[in-house]
């Protein structure tokens, strides 16, 4: 991944990416090429040197059978939106602005175990169940399903272990922009929606002269 100083991810931002992901796309090279899926994904820190990404694919999903190439690598998204160069104070003073993309994400390489273990997959269905589940008020659970049912749906599915051996993580969130500019994104991100991604830019560490709050009060 290209990464110029100034978007480097700390290991604060980049362990945060890791405990509050979504999807990854698992990517993987065999003899047939290139082969990716999305999936949702743990992180557990407690597995090897770095911790692990942890998922599951169907069990007709070939990629699981093919034999890796290499590492593998899992892509995991932070926020991400479009900005604007009329969001820059800049545009009005001299117009040399362009459109550019913010993001925060992390390409995670490492050892992809296979884990065709019903009991494996049992538990970490649960995990992710209740992950997701936990901001919801009314919280579903595995166990409110006929156990009949789990049983033949963790059947269908196989487990997959990232165990970590590499990290390179990106946080584009305009640190290469004054001050003033950086609350214009801010606030632009905010006016359409995109508040995470604004919330992003303030947790950041911007430089001396940006600043992360925005210019409302």
């Amino acid at each position: 991944m290209y990464i110029p100083t100034h978007f480097a991810a700390d290991d604060t931002t980049v362990r945060q990416l890791l405990e509050r992901p979504g999807a990854a796309d698992l990517i993987t090279s065999t003899d047939r090429g290139l082969v990716a899926t999305m999936l949702p994904v743990l992180f557990d820190p407690s597995i090897g040197e770095q911790g692990a990404l942890l998922g599951h694919l169907a069990r007709t999903n070939d990629q699981w059978k093919l034999p890796v190439l290499g590492a593998a690598l899992a892509i995991v998204r932070g926020p991400d939106a479009y900005v604007s160069p009329s969001w820059y104070a800049t545009k009005a003073e001299h117009g040399r602005v362009v459109p550019t993309w913010n993001y925060v994400t992390a390409h995670v390489y490492g050892e992809l175990i296979v884990h065709d273990d019903v009991d494996w997959v049992t538990g970490l269905v649960r995990r992710l169940t209740d992950h997701h589940e936990a901001a919801m008020a009314h919280p579903w659970s595995v166990d409110d399903a006929p156990a009949a049912y789990v049983a033949g749906q963790a059947r269908a599915i196989v487990g997959v272990e990232l165990v970590i051996h590499r990290i390179e993580a990106k946080a584009k969130l305009s640190q290469n922009r004054s001050a003033a500019d950086v609350s214009g994104v801010i606030d632009g991100l905010e006016d359409h929606g995109h508040t995470v991604a604004a919330e992003a830019m303030r947790h950041v560490d911007q430089p001396a002269s940006a600043g992360k709050p925005s210019r409302r009060p």
